[in-house]
């Protein structure tokens, strides 16, 4: 979103681009540590990584309790593949909020249609 490579990020968070496109697609899990260096190279605050997440979105999720990890399937999810990242880039573009709120709802209609209670 902000134009830097992933081999730029690796270099200042001393990583290989590699491990930088591990963490983008969701292959490997991001610790708090790492989260918040990242954070400071792209100069944003954390919580830039979880707009629009809430606990009851992780509730509704189907996620473990506390600290236990949920199984590793979960982690190959289809929202993780590059259309997915690239949706939400270009959904990120949109500047204007009540459009976005309008798209998201229209996305959302057209899930539960065609998949009915798959939440």
């Amino acid at each position: 979103m902000i134009g830097m490579s992933q081999e730029k990020l690796g270099d200042a968070i001393g990583l290989t681009f590699q491990q930088v496109q591990k963490y983008e697609r969701g292959t490997n899990r991001m610790g708090a540590s790492r989260l918040y260096q990242v954070s400071c190279v792209l100069d944003v605050p954390v919580e830039f990584f979880f707009e629009g997440f809430s606990l009851g979105d992780l509730a509704a999720a189907d996620q473990p309790p506390g600290f236990a990890e949920a199984p590793a399937a979960a982690y190959d999810a289809p929202e993780l593949k590059r259309e997915s990242i690239e949706l939400v880039r270009v959904y990120q573009r949109i500047t204007d909020s009540a459009v976005r709120r309008r798209l998201f709802d229209l996305a959302r209609a057209i899930a539960d249609a065609y998949f009915p209670g798959s939440k």
